[in-house]
């Protein structure tokens, strides 16, 4: 089964890869490596915004890490010309979540976008992963995520 119809049976429509918001692409191939500058989370409503431990619990930031893990796909489906089903496999995550200093369930929160991969992807979507706090992230949102895709 293609990835795109895995998307569209999770009813999941990829956006519009995001623009840059600052002086840096969204993305560079070396290779069949593909390296994907970090997806905030933004959703249709908008920016996620909020601290885990502080006004967000769990939950919340796992949604907000999923939607990070779209707009990835999103990058990807881009640097394809358009054609996600170039995706060979997913390499690694580094997952950036906002958090108090004692907030210890970062991993929880990426694995938001992790568990979603896996789903829409299979095992192309397993991969490893760095889940880190951050005391603030880019216009308050609750996560940031960079990807490693390998590419056909």
């Amino acid at each position: 089964m293609s990835i795109a119809s895995r998307l569209a049976d999770l009813g999941v429509s990829l956006p519009d890869a995001p623009a840059p918001a600052a002086n840096y692409v969204p993305f560079v191939q070396v290779g069949s490596t593909l390296y994907v500058s970090g997806q905030i989370s933004n959703g249709p409503d908008g920016l996620v915004t909020g601290k885990l431990g502080a006004d967000m619990q769990v939950e919340g930031g796992a949604a907000a890490a999923r939607l990070c893990a779209i707009s990835l796909l999103a990058q990807v489906k881009a640097a394809c010309g358009g054609d996600i089903d170039r995706l060979d496999r997913v390499v690694k995550l580094t997952g950036f979540v906002n958090s108090t200093a004692d907030f210890t369930d970062q991993p929880k929160v990426i694995n938001g976008a992790s568990d979603f991969l896996v789903e829409a992807l299979g095992d192309a979507g397993r991969h490893a992963r760095s889940a880190v706090s951050a005391a603030a992230l880019p216009m308050g949102v609750a996560v940031e995520i960079e990807g490693i895709f390998e590419i056909k």
